[in-house]
C-alpha cells in the first residue's frame, strides 16, 4: 500500500490539528512548548503496517499559529514530504499507538494532575478510577464502571517508551500515561480524542482532590 492523499485531506488534518490546538493552549496544556497532536491522514493498511498523519512539529509555541506548526509522517515517523521541520521527539509513541489501535487521533498534553496522579499510583503501574459519571466518555455504560489508566515509565529514550505501549494499551480505555510526563488519549477521529482527553484530565483531578480529602480526613 503507496502513501496517497488529496490536498483536501492534508488541508482538513492541518485545520482540525489548529483548531485542538488553539483550544487545548488556551487552557494551559501546552507548557514550555510540551505536548503534541496527531490526525491520521487517509486509510490504514489492513495489516496496520502502512499509513500517514500529520502531527506537531517539534519544538513549537503552540499558543500561537504559524505556516510551520505541522507536518506528514510515515508509520515510522519519518516525514513524507521535503521539509526543514522535525516532528516531536515522542512521534514514535504516537506510531505505536495508531498501530496497535488504528484509531483516527492521538493528544498528548502535560497537565499538573495528570503528572501528580502518575507519582501517586506508580507502584501500581495503573491509575484506579471507580464509579465517576465521566466514564461514560468512554462508552463504558455499566453502572459503578471501574478503570484502570495504564502507567508507562518515563524513559529519556523515546524508542525505549514505544516498545511497550502495544502490550500497556487496555482495549476500553483510550489512553496511557507516561510517569510525571503527561497523558496520550486517542480516538476514532479528532471529536473523539478530545472528549476523551477531557474525560481523563476530569478524571485525575477528581482523583487527586479525592485523595487529598481523604488523607485529610
Amino acid at each position: 500500500m503507496e502513501h496517497s492523499m488529496t490536498l483536501e485531506q492534508k488541508q482538513r488534518a492541518f485545520s482540525e490539528l489548529r483548531e485542538v490546538k488553539e483550544t487545548f493552549a488556551a487552557r494551559g496544556w501546552f507548557p514550555a512548548t510540551s505536548g503534541n497532536l496527531s490526525v491520521r491522514i487517509g486509510d490504514m493498511s489492513e495489516d496496520r503496517q502502512t499509513f500517514a498523519f500529520a502531527v506537531t512539529a517539534s519544538g513549537k509555541d503552540k499558543s500561537v499559529s504559524s505556516p510551520e506548526d505541522f507536518l506528514i509522517v510515515d508509520q515510522h515517523g519519518r516525514p513524507l514530504e521535503t521539509t526543514g521541520l522535525k516532528p516531536s521527539a515522542e512521534t514514535l509513541i504516537h506510531c505505536e499507538i495508531y498501530r496497535a489501535t488504528g484509531c483516527g487521533a492521538i493528544f498528548h498534553v502535560h497537565t499538573v494532575f495528570n503528572n501528580l496522579v502518575s507519582e501517586l499510583y506508580r507502584e501500581e503501574q495503573a491509575i484506579p478510577v471507580e464509579g465517576v459519571e465521566l466514564i461514560k466518555a468512554f462508552n463504558i455504560w455499566e453502572e459503578d464502571a471501574a478503570i484502570r489508566i495504564p502507567i508507562l515509565p518515563n524513559y529519556a529514550d523515546i524508542p525505549r517508551i514505544a516498545e511497550l505501549v502495544s502490550e500497556a494499551i487496555v482495549p476500553r480505555v483510550p489512553g496511557i500515561v507516561l510517569r510525571k510526563h503527561g497523558i496520550y488519549a486517542w480516538g476514532a477521529n479528532v471529536f473523539e480524542a478530545k472528549r476523551h482527553l477531557e474525560a481523563f484530565e476530569f478524571l485525575f483531578e477528581y482523583v487527586y482532590r479525592w485523595k487529598l480529602l481523604n488523607k485529610q480526613g
